[in-house]
């Protein structure tokens, strides 16, 4: 009789007016690389969460290797041999990796009180062991994203854990990196470690494991052999429709002249470092032009700048060939379209209803308002409009932005901004944060925008959506250029070096 690694029974767990898990079976084999899929507030996080020790079942039953066991907190699930591999990881930066084990970590000794040599010398064992290449003295900031990622699952394994849970685990990384992270958790199983697999890229669920559970409105969908399926069954599940394809990308031939120019680009950051540093790059009427790159690298004051929220040190920025590089952002967005990286920062205004947040820009303009007055009517006509052509799940459009879902808070700002007919679109992070089906829809928006000869600025740092719907791609590494490439000749691994900061030919 096999005795599964982790099995949780009957899971209910419930918050004010939400059951975010309800009876939902799941189970984990000895080495076994378990995908769990689902939409954001399917209930897979709090599922994971309650494994972790972070919640408190309401109802159900965990067993670990076949003994029921009670997991009251994070420090018991460990003692268990659960660790968990946060997307956002949870270490100090200004910190070495070895005061990061430190921290939190079981010692008969207060821990910093710890034989550090000691410490060292196990944190290198399991580093050759598991094929982990770590040195304990380095910075944590100074490490790459998957170097980091590499020293959270090691502090895992440094704590004992036979069962990893991988949150998002690729989110962030280069192709490299995701190859590297492969091969980790084939290393990790080989040695009868088991990995839960949390995961929006179906890709790689398909690649990488062996089962698959399905979650949707808090329950399980199903659970298949990985093998026996396909992403789009995958997909299905998930949404509870089947998703519509996103229109094909026409063979446009973009006009020569640009609709959007930067020049020679220099921005700072809030702490007066330079940022994006001579940064020129141009969009033309009819094509999308992705930015890539790894987060932080220069990608914010690029976007805020171009929208007119930042000041330029040097440079200039153009649309249509006029200088705007002083220009408010109110003159800008007479023909700039703008989806903003951090939606409820800039997007949309919480307290605003959601007919008030689609017309944000164009209160003053004929026919919504007249002689300084807003005409209601037309007002709400055009906001009902658009909320069922964008397919905006709200109540009412008297419900308040802050209300929304992060799926439908983006179908806003899509259906406000794209609304305006503009001739430049400025998409920063346009799917983050989002399930398959919104990622499917805000995807096809964007490449309709594209046929229909607007251009389009891509910032992403999901190199994936980049290559799926730009035809040029640009890389910025440490807030430069390092290279802009037609997408169709260009290899992924080639993009994923440049990301690194590997320049071509090196």
């Amino acid at each position: 009789m096999v005795v599964d690694a982790v099995k949780m029974s009957g899971i209910t767990k419930s918050f004010p007016g939400v059951i975010a898990n309800h009876k939902v079976d799941f189970s984990l084999r000895e080495s076994e690389v378990h995908g769990l899929l689902g939409e954001n507030g399917a209930g897979k996080t709090t599922l994971m969460n309650v494994l972790y020790g972070l919640y408190n079942p309401d109802e159900g039953e965990i067993e670990i290797n076949g003994k029921p066991v009670k997991i009251g907190s994070s420090n018991a699930a460990i003692s268990f041999g659960i660790g968990m591999v946060h997307q956002h990881f949870q270490f100090v930066p200004r910190f070495t990796v070895l005061e990061n084990f430190l921290l939190g970590a079981s010692s008969p000794r207060e821990p910093l009180l710890e034989d550090k040599n000691q410490v060292s010398s196990r944190i290198k064992n399991l580093s050759e062991k598991y094929q982990l290449p770590v040195d304990p003295n380095r910075l944590m900031w100074q490490l790459s994203v998957g170097e980091q990622q590499r020293i959270e699952i090691l502090r895992a394994l440094y704590r004992g854990a036979q069962t990893l849970i991988l949150d998002e685990p690729t989110s962030v990384l280069t192709p490299q990196e995701v190859i590297q992270l492969t091969s980790i958790i084939n290393a990790l199983i080989s040695v009868g470690k088991s990995v839960i697999f949390i995961s929006h890229k179906l890709d790689e669920v398909m690649m990488m494991t062996h089962r698959v559970t399905v979650m949707r409105d808090g329950k399980v969908i199903n659970t298949l052999n990985t093998k026996d399926t396909d992403r789009y069954e995958l997909a299905r599940m998930m949404v509870g429709t089947d998703i519509k394809k996103i229109p094909p990308r026409e063979k446009n031939k973009p006009s020569n002249k640009p609709v959007l120019g930067v020049n020679a680009l220099h921005v700072e950051d809030d702490r007066g470092l330079s940022a994006v540093n001579n940064v020129t790059l141009n969009v033309k009427p009819g094509e999308i032009l992705g930015i890539a790159g790894v987060d932080g690298n220069g990608q914010v004051e690029l976007e805020e700048s171009i929208i007119g929220l930042r000041p330029s040190i040097s440079g200039s920025i153009s649309l249509n060939g006029k200088d705007i590089t002083k220009a408010s952002v109110r003159h800008r967005r007479q023909t700039l379209a703008y989806i903003p990286s951090d939606r409820y920062l800039r997007g949309i205004i919480r307290n605003f209803t959601v007919s008030e947040n689609l017309m944000l820009g164009k209160h003053l303009k004929e026919p919504y308002s007249s002689h300084g007055f807003l005409r209601l009517k037309e007002i709400n006509g055009h906001s009902t409009e658009l909320v069922n052509e964008y397919q905006i799940r709200t109540p009412n459009i008297s419900t308040k932005g802050g209300k929304l879902s992060g799926g439908n808070a983006q179908r806003l700002i899509l259906a406000r901004e794209l609304s305006s007919k503009p001739e430049v679109i400025v998409a920063c992070q346009p799917t983050r944060g989002l399930d398959v089906g919104a990622i499917e829809f805000v995807h096809g928006k964007l490449l309709e925008q594209r046929n229909s000869g607007v251009g389009v600025l891509l910032i992403s740092a999901d190199l994936d959506e980049v290559i799926k719907l730009s035809d040029r791609i640009a890389i910025i590494y440490q807030g430069r250029i390092m290279s802009a490439l037609i997408t169709s000749e260009t290899k992924k691994e080639t993009l994923g070096l440049l990301m690194a900061g590997v320049s071509e030919g090196k």
